[in-house]
């Protein structure tokens, strides 16, 4: 079993940044994809974006091509993801998610999941 734990979310002006983390425990972590999905008020949840086991390989949805990067730190038991130019569309509960090696975007393919960390971006 795998448990998550996001960080770093937060309210920033539009254009701003910030850097979500997610923590895992388990020894197995580097075995995982780890996904981003985020649920704005109203909406379903959504894919944002995720990396494979490795790191080797990411995907994204379009909305965040150019402004978000994600990346691993398997020494570390960490995944971070970088937000740049931030929006307020952007607001939303931002979630991590881990699954077996390869990268999905469907929230029910994957296993695990924290708890959410809001992020707040005002106009």
């Amino acid at each position: 079993q795998v448990q998550l734990v996001e960080s770093g979310g937060g309210l920033v002006q539009a254009g701003g940044s910030l850097r979500l983390s997610c923590a895992a425990s388990g020894r197995t972590f580097s075995s995982y994809a780890v996904g981003w999905f985020r649920q704005a008020a109203g909406k379903e949840r959504e894919f944002v974006k995720a990396i494979n086991w490795s790191g080797g390989s990411t995907y994204y949805a379009d909305f965040v091509k150019g402004r978000f990067t994600i990346s691993r730190d398997n020494a570390k038991n960490m995944v971070y993801l970088q937000m740049n130019s931030l929006k307020p569309e952007d607001t939303a509960v931002y979630y991590c998610a881990v699954r077996p090696f390869t990268i999905a975007t469907m929230d029910d393919q994957y296993d695990y999941w924290g708890q959410g960390t809001q992020v707040t971006v005002s106009s």
